[in-house]
């Protein structure tokens, strides 16, 4: 029951139960200004996806809905002659992705041959294109460099020439006669015939140390395997026809990066290099604690771009040998096209795809990881 207390003129007061606070006099509007806020907000909301609906629409036909056409034709054994979602198509299930990863066969090592490859090319592709592409950008942001403006330009320019005649340029300059075996032949070096050479780089220095005989390999090397291939196999390195590629691909996207590096540069605050100047650092200490560290979300976005544009290395590969010699240029890229398009084999083709994409998000969840700031705390000390 309520309690009742009386006021001065004798009337009645209802209180609620001891301890309830009283209803203040603007409660009333209070609640009134947070349900009109709250509408407020869904006008607002569905304001904004009336905007964003035409883009929304347009990610989703030609993204997510091809994604998920491709994700159901990785399951089929399908020619690519009939529609894939008329029943005519054979649903094989996984069975694409066991031939590729668990099944004894041409497939698999076909397949493993490809990521020994594609896993070389990012191996020495990425760091020397950032390292390339940090080191052009530290050059061309001094301030007393003379020419700076046609210097940027130069850097830049194999980054906007097309792939497919920058790699017809470098068929010519590194084949058997080529410029490059020529101006080796001036400093005595007799150099190899580029294109046609599938010996690993690896092997070839560990036979030159006599570690290992690459002709004939022996003992744990080539006793054991993994997905088809020996281990010898898996670590004999990238082939000299494969060391082509990576030069191209260096050559051609550090312009790119530089640019990215530039731009971060000079948005470093001024007032910080020059406390740090103060302080009596050198250069060396310079680009280690201040410019390097303000870099940092920078170099992760250079990085992550690199390590997803070498995974996906295709026009390069398809112009400069189409997996030859002896299938040591071979990508899953080329490979997945090559499944669909060559063999008919559009289901293979398809679960070559998607293993490379979850392949690059794992990769890239690590990179993340070992990128992050570890002095960052989250949330507060107690």
């Amino acid at each position: 029951m309520p309690n009742r207390t009386m006021r001065a003129s004798g009337t009645p007061r209802t209180t609620g139960t001891p301890g309830a606070p009283d209803s203040a006099p603007g409660a009333t509007g209070t609640t009134a200004k947070a349900r009109a806020r709250r509408a407020g907000l869904r006008r607002e909301g569905t304001w904004g996806w009336l905007f964003v609906s035409p883009m929304v629409l347009v990610l989703g036909l030609f993204m997510v809905l091809p994604i998920l056409m491709a994700l159901w034709v990785s399951l089929l054994h399908w020619d690519g002659q009939s529609n894939p979602f008329s029943g005519q198509a054979d649903f094989v299930g996984l069975d694409n992705y066991r031939s590729l990863l668990t099944q004894d066969g041409l497939d698999r090592t076909l397949f493993a041959t490809a990521l020994r490859n594609n896993a070389y090319y990012v191996l020495l592709t990425v760091p020397l294109q950032t390292l390339l592409a940090l080191g052009l950008a530290l050059i061309v942001n001094q301030k007393l460099l003379r020419g700076r403006g046609a210097l940027r330009t130069t850097f830049f320019f194999p980054s906007v020439t097309s792939s497919i005649a920058v790699s017809t340029v470098f068929l010519f300059l590194f084949q058997g006669s080529g410029a490059v075996n020529s101006m080796l032949s001036w400093i005595g070096v007799k150099g190899p015939n580029w294109f046609a050479d599938p010996r690993g780089v690896l092997s070839l220095i560990l036979g030159g140390l006599g570690i290992v005989d690459p002709e004939r390999p022996t003992g744990i090397l080539a006793d054991h395997s993994a997905m088809g291939l020996s281990w010898f196999e898996w670590l004999s390195g990238p082939s000299v026809a494969m060391c082509t590629l990576i030069l191209l691909a260096v050559w051609t996207t550090s312009g790119t990066f530089m640019l990215i590096f530039l731009a971060a540069l000079q948005n470093i605050p001024r007032e910080l290099e020059e406390s740090a100047a103060m302080e009596g650092v050198n250069r060396r200490q310079m680009l280690r604690y201040v410019t390097l560290p303000a870099l940092r979300p920078v170099l992760f976005l250079v990085l992550t771009l690199g390590l997803i544009s070498t995974w996906q290395v295709f026009d390069q590969v398809y112009v400069m040998g189409q997996g030859a010699p002896g299938n040591t240029t071979l990508t899953p890229a080329f490979l997945s096209y090559s499944a669909g398009f060559e063999d008919a084999d559009f289901g293979q083709g398809a679960a070559i795809a998607f293993i490379l994409l979850a392949l690059i998000l794992v990769l890239t969840a690590f990179q993340r990881w070992a990128l992050r700031d570890r002095g960052a705390r989250t949330g507060r000390n107690r």
